[in-house]
């Protein structure tokens, strides 16, 4: 039997109107500030206990009920994206620039929906977190959460995330357990040679032909080096110089972006970048300085909260896929999941128009439609793991 936490339409009307304030009015990591404020006024008015500036923006709301001891704790990611919207919705985004392109703000609106319903049951038995994490999308709120004691203080058990992926079918559910999403990994090469003219290249060393070297050498780390089993992606996406028309560079710069499926594949690309760059460094009589950042671990669900979840969501929807594909984009619950055992759940945006664009697009938005599930699957798991 499917639940029903709506049955006269004024939560999904509440969850739309939160979703189009959020929409309208977005703000980029750690710059949350309105949004928190909007958030926490609306936990404090349903009774909630509510900390104020977790990991700087962030928001917990905490609800307690009965006498069990047990926590789990529900997270929505806050902030937007520096991208100017073309939608012409009587919603869209009122700040130049800047747009909720990922579905953040469905993401809160779901999240106070389920607290918002769960404020007035009486059919829970211990304590549920709700989590508004800023600055996901630079993959340094849930760490900023985690080092201001978030997991400790609350005593949390299990953490769970969801996010909404365009061109899957509304009310769908989807995830597995192990690895879920690839970590993601910046880095930069710094390349110091000697300049000269370009008429006379054999009296320098061209920086231009040094990176060239390099971003030659990168690309068989994955053809030729990993397991063609484990997926991974070694992009350079900036390369910068000091030349000109005709005068040979004596600096370079060089930025990209690695996906791995698993740490080890992660940890190997690094060692493997690290002795290319030593190896074209000598070949050339260069000095090149390398930095190698992982953003973005990867998504580690744990066996147990991913079978609840599942459990949860087929209470809500008939199109649960317990073990779908790895993902190769990136998530900031990766944090969470590596601290408590944790599921990251995907959800369904609808399969046409703005719905079916992808994220991190001037023309995508999230589907109202979606709110309901969203939200039913939140209380699905909080009746369940605290009943």
């Amino acid at each position: 039997m499917r639940i029903n936490i709506d049955p006269d339409g004024r939560l999904n009307e509440s969850m739309k109107a939160w979703r189009h304030q959020f929409h309208a009015n977005p703000e980029l990591g750690f710059e949350e500030h309105q949004t928190a404020k909007f958030i926490a006024e609306l936990l404090t008015q349903w009774g909630l206990e509510v900390h104020q500036n977790v990991g700087g923006t962030g928001v917990v709301g905490v609800l307690k009920k009965g006498k069990s001891s047990r926590c789990i704790a529900l997270r929505a990611d806050m902030d937007a994206l520096p991208i100017e919207e073309i939608n012409q919705f009587d919603y869209r985004s009122k700040t130049t620039g800047c747009m909720h392109a990922c579905g953040h703000d469905g993401h809160m609106a779901m999240l106070l929906g389920a607290a918002r319903y769960l404020a007035d049951q009486v059919d829970v038995n211990g304590t549920v977190v709700f989590i508004f994490q800023p600055n996901e999308e630079n993959g340094k709120g849930a760490t900023a959460m985690i080092d201001d004691g978030l997991l400790e203080q609350h005593n949390i058990d299990e953490v769970y995330g969801i996010h909404n992926i365009p061109g899957m079918p509304l009310g769908a559910f989807e995830t597995r357990t192990g690895i879920q999403c690839a970590s993601e990994s910046l880095f930069e090469i710094r390349i110091a040679a000697r300049g000269g003219h370009a008429a006379m290249p054999h009296k320098g060393v061209d920086a231009i032909l040094v990176g060239a070297n390099i971003v030659n050498a990168l690309q068989y780390i994955v053809s030729r080096r990993i397991d063609p089993a484990q997926s991974a992606v070694v992009s350079v996406t900036e390369f910068i110089s000091d030349g000109r028309r005709n005068i040979l560079p004596g600096n370079a710069l060089l930025r990209g972006d690695v996906r791995a499926i698993n740490p080890q594949t992660r940890q190997q690309i690094e060692a493997h970048m690290r002795r290319i760059i030593e190896g074209v460094a000598s070949t050339h009589d260069v000095e090149i300085s390398f930095e190698f950042e992982s953003a973005f671990i990867e998504v580690i669900n744990a066996a147990v909260p991913t079978k609840n979840a599942v459990t949860a969501a087929r209470a809500v929807s008939n199109q649960v896929d317990s073990d779908a594909p790895i993902k190769t984009f990136s998530e900031d619950f990766a944090h969470f999941a590596a601290n408590r055992p944790g599921c990251f759940m995907l959800m369904g945006n609808g399969l046409d128009g703005s719905h079916g664009q992808p994220l991190h697009t001037a023309d995508y938005d999230f589907n109202d439609d979606a709110l309901i599930p969203g939200a039913s699957f939140w209380v699905s798991l909080v009746r369940q793991q605290l009943n």
